[in-house]
């Protein structure tokens, strides 16, 4: 099995920054794609970020410029650094990741979420 635990939340002022991690643990061969999403009250799911397992992202338009996903394959982890932080990003921000198992099995999986709160 594999867990996925986000972490890096908090409460902010507008403008500042803040940085997610997203450690994947377990049996774990190769960690696929990563996307960032985030959910708002009251609002559907969101993609904010992705990441391919080459390193190559995209983002959605409301956050490009001041966002970044990275990953650190090494570390099994994927990043979110929020820079330029809005009261409109609060949300609740989840990853997801595509992993290969041993035995070249292919699951995906969600972490539990971080709060992410930007006061104006």
């Amino acid at each position: 099995q594999v867990q996925l635990v986000e972490s890096g939340g908090g409460l902010v002022q507008a403008g500042r920054s803040l940085r997610l991690s997203c450690a994947a643990s377990g049996s774990i061969f190769s960690i696929n794609a990563v996307d960032w999403y985030r959910q708002a009250p009251g609002k559907q799911r969101e993609l904010v970020a992705g990441i391919t397992s080459g390193g190559n992202t995209n983002y959605a338009d409301s956050v490009k410029g001041r966002f970044t996903i990275s990953r650190d394959n090494a570390k099994n982890t994927v990043y979110l650094q929020m820079n330029s932080l809005k009261p409109e990003d609060t949300a609740v921000y989840y990853c997801n990741a595509d992993i290969t198992h041993y035995g070249r099995i292919v699951r995906n999986y969600w972490g539990q979420g971080t709060q992410v709160t930007v006061s104006s």
